[in-house]
């Protein structure tokens, strides 16, 4: 799902979901990774094979095997993709050479298959129908796996839904979760979706379309957003009126329609096959992967769960199909770039095949810890024994005037004192300045700073002492802070970065928040202006780092006000409808004292220095 990516602040990074760290699906996704070697096999390609669906539509397939018709039939590895089947010759072509038979399918309304084009919809009754189908013919041996990322991840999750019985394996890679990661987080949705909907609409791909982003989207979101049209009207505005978006706007929350897409808890204690999640650190779609990871975890029966196997990388959406040493400013070790294809192949052959298990997979969880010293692999028996524990840092106001750097408080270990004042910014919808900030490309947007450094009085700022002593991170953070807001909804995002010692960054990890669904996703509740009320930041992105000593840790709370987000007028209408008769400005007050204690829980990792690291609260800011 990546194509050419948009230019967004890191601070807006979970808000605008799959723009900062590559999209759902398209071109870039779909092709080759490090080059495996594979088996010197002739290779017979079918094109539009016909395969038949219940309700009498038929999809497109390309199929890849042996040239000879004598070859003995063979397990199929099968990805159904509506980004046209073209797009996975390289990776088909590996895989028919080393043994398997592939067939890359358009799914239903895209390319050379039959009927109408809804994203998630069909694919449950599809992805069952094809498997199926697939086990039956006469060069199979009845085993079908399914592969893919992004999209195509989510389908092989939805096509488990329908339990086909032939279905031996699946590698869901990067996967989007409908309701939860995309086309929505945490409810709120993003610009992104029209430029993903123009990608997939018709039958073939628009990567020219979709992939221009300095030449036309960038100029026609920063028409929208200075216009202060309502959010429904972006697909007419950008000129590709849908059908799909306006679905997608009709079903704002999490709920029944994007329920029906994936397995529901009873179909996730039924399932008992090999699986292998990958996902990245920085993959726009990691809480989509963690998702089906962590409801299958919770669903499933021990023996079932026990062949579940996960990969966490330092990669963003792209790089889970090609890991690179270096993406967006940050570099990593060569360990790092593990050769996806061969990995991918070697799973196959372990669990098709009997052959031996993929060396990574030593233990059900393999996540990478980059950062300072030596980088490295890591292992666990289970998501859960990644974190050591949690640890806490206080939000508290400046102490002194040395802290004047961003007008900054602290995160200190200490509890805060009993009447400290609290920390305030305001978020004005009809302010527009950031769209000037947004024209200029910023390719390095996980160390770049520049929002920081633009954010003036539209957010607040924490900083930790210098830490005397490495430390490893490793999990998901948790914020709780407590808000007062004079508005009924405004819209929050939390970003965590480490602060090097020269002055440069690093953005680890950030997480969203609708004022309105602050106590159930699924049911809104306006805020009483003047009541100060807890809101939980509980889905932070996955992260693994080791922190330098003398490196700061930085929170930022802010409006997430950018071409790239959806605007929240805080007037606590129907947000797809507000426009800039709408607007309120909201000033929002962020407590730390005793009765209120705002607090960061950093997930601390396995490493022995680790548990004592300790923070120096008596340096400066650099």
């Amino acid at each position: 799902m990546s194509p050419a990516p948009l230019v967004v602040p890191p601070g807006v990074a979970r808000v605008v979901l799959l723009v900062l760290l590559g999209g759902c699906a398209g071109r870039a996704t779909a092709q080759a990774g490090p080059e495996s070697q594979p088996a010197a096999t002739e290779i017979r390609l079918r094109f539009n094979e016909r395969i038949p669906m219940r309700d009498g539509i038929t999809l497109s397939a390309t199929l890849y095997g042996p040239a000879d018709p004598a070859a003995p039939p063979r397990p199929v590895i099968c990805t159904l993709t509506p980004y046209i089947a073209d797009n996975y010759h390289p990776w088909a072509l590996h895989f028919a050479k080393n043994g398997y038979a592939f067939a890359a399918v358009d799914l239903r309304g895209r390319g050379n298959s039959g009927g109408t084009f809804e994203p998630f919809v069909h694919d449950p009754a599809d992805g069952h129908d094809v498997v199926e189908w697939l086990a039956e013919q006469p060069w199979c041996d009845g085993r079908v796996a399914l592969w893919g990322s992004s999209y195509m991840g989510f389908n092989q999750w939805a096509t488990l839904r329908a339990a086909p019985r032939h279905l031996a394996t699946i590698l869901p890679v990067a996967a989007a979760y409908p309701g939860i990661d995309f086309p929505i987080f945490k409810n709120i949705s993003s610009p992104y979706n029209i430029r993903w909907l123009t990608m997939t609409s018709g039958v073939t791909m628009n990567n020219d379309i979709s992939g221009d982003a300095e030449h036309y989207w960038i100029s026609r979101l920063t028409a929208f957003y200075r216009a202060h049209r309502p959010f429904r009207e972006l697909d007419s505005f950008i000129g590709n009126p849908s059908v799909n978006f306006q679905r997608w706007v009709a079903h704002p929350t999490t709920g029944p329609y994007w329920d029906a897409t994936v397995p529901a808890a009873d179909h996730f204690a039924a399932i008992d096959l090999p699986i292998l999640t990958i996902t990245g650190h920085y993959d726009a779609d990691q809480w989509g992967a963690l998702e089906f990871y962590r409801r299958h975890m919770a669903h499933g029966p021990p023996a079932a769960t026990a062949r579940h196997y996960l990969i966490i990388g330092p990669w963003d959406h792209g790089g889970c199909v090609n890991p690179r040493a270096e993406f967006k400013g940050l570099a990593f070790g060569a360990a790092a770039v593990i050769d996806m294809r061969a990995l991918q192949l070697a799973w196959y052959d372990w669990t098709l095949r009997d052959g031996p298990r993929p060396e990574l997979l030593s233990h059900r969880v393999a996540y990478y810890v980059p950062g300072s010293g030596a980088e490295c692999w890591r292992h666990a028996d289970s998501l859960a024994h990644v974190t050591a524990g949690m640890q806490p840092w206080f939000l508290q106001a400046a102490p002194a005037p040395r802290h004047e750097l961003f007008r900054s408080g602290t995160l200190s270990p200490a509890p805060p004192p009993g009447d400290a004042a609290p920390s305030e910014y305001t978020y004005d919808p009809l302010d527009i300045t950031p769209a000037e900030f947004e024209q200029t490309p910023r390719p390095n947007t996980i160390t770049d700073q520049s929002v920081v450094y633009t954010l003036g009085g539209r957010g607040v700022i924490f900083h930790t002492p210098p830490l005397d002593a490495p430390l490893e991170l490793a999990g998901v953070p948790r914020l709780t802070v407590w808000i007062e807001l004079d508005v009924p909804d405004t819209d929050f995002v939390a970003t965590l970065s480490e602060l090097l010692p020269d002055g440069t960054s690093v953005m680890l990890s950030s997480d969203s928040l609708r004022a309105r669904y602050r106590d159930s996703p699924t049911a809104e509740e306006l805020v009483q202006p003047g009541r100060v009320e807890r809101y939980t930041f509980d889905q932070f992105n996955f992260f693994a780092r080791r922190v330098q000593r003398g490196s700061r840790l930085r929170l930022v709370l802010h409006a997430p006000n950018s071409i790239f987000a959806q605007k929240n007028y805080n007037s606590g209408g129907v947000v797809a409808d507000e426009t800039a008769a709408d607007a309120r400005t909201a000033r929002v007050r962020v407590y730390h004292d005793s009765r209120y204690p705002s607090v960061l829980e950093l997930p601390l990792g396995h490493a022995a220095d680790s548990i004592a690291a300790r923070a120096n609260s008596e340096q400066p800011l650099p």
